[in-house]
């Protein structure tokens, strides 16, 4: 079963983004999905644009891309902050994160 048949969710368009708030800098997820996320200089872990820059504004989010998109979940579920969410563009709803049902 794929990551996106175990959330219900095949098919449809993810972005993720990543509460700083929460972010204890461990870097798990830019390990898992470098081309996803990457720690600044301020020690906290952001998401990526598609041209690389780092999304330094609260909430700003990235579309997940399919072929990442079993990193990115794996990044979720290794955060030790439960700082990254993952949730369809369409009604933004959580499918993988603290706040998912």
């Amino acid at each position: 079963m794929s990551v996106q048949q175990e959330a219900g969710v095949e098919g449809e368009a993810l972005e993720v983004w990543i509460d700083q708030d929460l972010c204890t800098g461990d870097g798990i997820c830019a390990q898992y999905a470098p081309e996803v996320f990457e720690l600044d200089i301020d020690g906290l872990a952001y998401v990526k644009g598609a041209d690389d820059e780092l999304l330094q504004s609260p909430g700003a989010a990235t579309p997940v891309p399919l072929p990442l998109l079993t990193d990115v979940v794996d990044s979720v579920k290794e955060c030790p902050g439960e700082c990254i969410h993952v949730r369809r563009i369409s009604d933004r709803a959580e499918v993988f994160g603290p706040d998912a049902e």
